[in-house]
């Protein structure tokens, strides 16, 4: 039992890092929080991290009986979710470059966050809103969802426990390894996030901005990746039709 709990914890957690990929995302965050205090940015990484878990406990545990209410199928929730991540990216990967002065402006006025980040930062430059209540506001979004627990690691860590079985033994081990995996996963993103200033200032503004460009592409390329893998299981049964009709 000790060895299928430990096993079901490593795998998770390893699928789950991989697709949020918290160092890529670092230098986004950091490049977002220019005008952060690194105990304002300390604090943002804290809020993000414990979001992180809600979002991901919420996922393993209430995700599949909310997919089969609205009959929403994994593949499907993959591709909407793969095509979020891409969009993020692509528009991340395609920003025109800021001049110096990119500090005075809302950190997430950012054209990944969307129509919506949009007009919460020009709200925020309205009412001259300190740095701290900026954070307090974007912890949730687009912090944490989508560029952080996106649609990716959202439907990852819904497949992870979507054969679930109803047995208590396997149940238990399940639960427990899920709170385990969004333990973990949340240290990981607080510990990468609230350090992500350091490794920027030994990089440097040049190499923090060929960081940010490279983990731009990277979230494209995860989000594309995540879309093939909702299509390759969508076109899996119907590709096999002809043989089972033969």
């Amino acid at each position: 039992m000790i060895e299928s709990l430990i096993s079901d914890i490593l795998f998770g957690f390893a699928g789950l890092i991989s697709i949020i990929n918290p160092f890529g995302i670092a230098f986004v965050f950091v490049e977002r929080t220019a005008s952060f205090s690194d105990e304002e940015r300390r604090l943002l990484a804290k809020k993000i991290a414990i979001n992180a878990f809600f979002v991901l406990l919420v996922a393993f545990f209430v995700g599949t009986p909310v997919l089969h209410f609205f009959g929403i199928s994994i593949e499907a929730l993959r591709i909407g979710g793969g095509l979020s991540v891409a969009v993020a990216g692509w528009k991340m990967l395609n920003e025109p470059d800021h001049a110096p002065a990119r500090a005075a402006k809302p950190p997430f006025a950012s054209p990944a966050a969307g129509d919506a980040g949009l007009a919460g930062a020009a709200a925020s430059a309205g009412s001259m809103a300190p740095p701290t209540d900026a954070a307090a506001a974007n912890a949730f979004f687009p912090w944490t969802v989508p560029l952080t627990t996106g649609p990716g690691s959202i439907a990852t860590a819904i497949a992870l426990n979507a054969n679930r079985t109803h047995k208590l033994s396997a149940f238990l081990i399940s639960g427990v390894a899920s709170v385990a995996i969004s333990v973990l996963v949340m240290a990981v993103i607080y510990v990468v996030y609230s350090r992500a200033g350091r490794l920027a200032a030994y990089l440097g503004p040049n190499g923090t901005h060929v960081a940010m460009r490279v983990s731009s592409f990277l979230l494209l390329c995860i989000g594309v990746q995540i879309m093939l893998t909702g299509l390759e299981g969508f076109l899996a049964p119907i590709a096999s039709l002809p043989h089972a009709a033969g």
